[in-house]
């Protein structure tokens, strides 16, 4: 069912603490930690709490889960000192997009230059 813990999933289990994460921010209902591959000075990834797939089930469920995961972005790029320069929030949405972990997660990027188109 949406929203609930899925025992498989990687984030599910980060969000209920039985795998580490470098926890940047966390909220009642999101978690922002350390990208482990960062691809950029800041890379921080923001999950829901509330397991959903990809970013489109996340909103057609939940738009004010969705709203809280893109609200956090904004805080994380300031905490990182990156609001200033310019930051990405990047939801890839199934294989073809590079979803790897199929639970709705934003990326955050910042801290370098972010070319055009990406990729």
């Amino acid at each position: 069912m949406a929203g609930e813990p899925e025992a498989d999933c990687l984030f599910c289990k980060i969000v209920a603490g039985e795998v580490p994460a470098t926890v940047v921010r966390e909220t009642a209902t999101t978690v922002a930690f350390q990208d482990i591959n960062p691809q950029a000075p800041c890379h921080v990834l923001i999950i829901p709490k509330a397991h959903h797939r990809d970013a489109a089930a996340l909103v057609a469920a939940d738009p004010a889960l969705a709203a809280d995961v893109l609200r956090e972005a904004g805080h994380v790029a300031a905490d990182q000192k990156v609001d200033g320069s310019g930051y990405r929030v990047v939801f890839n949405t199934g294989t073809g997009a590079g979803q790897t972990v199929f639970h709705a997660h934003a990326h955050v990027l910042g801290g370098r230059g972010l070319e055009w188109p990406p990729g």
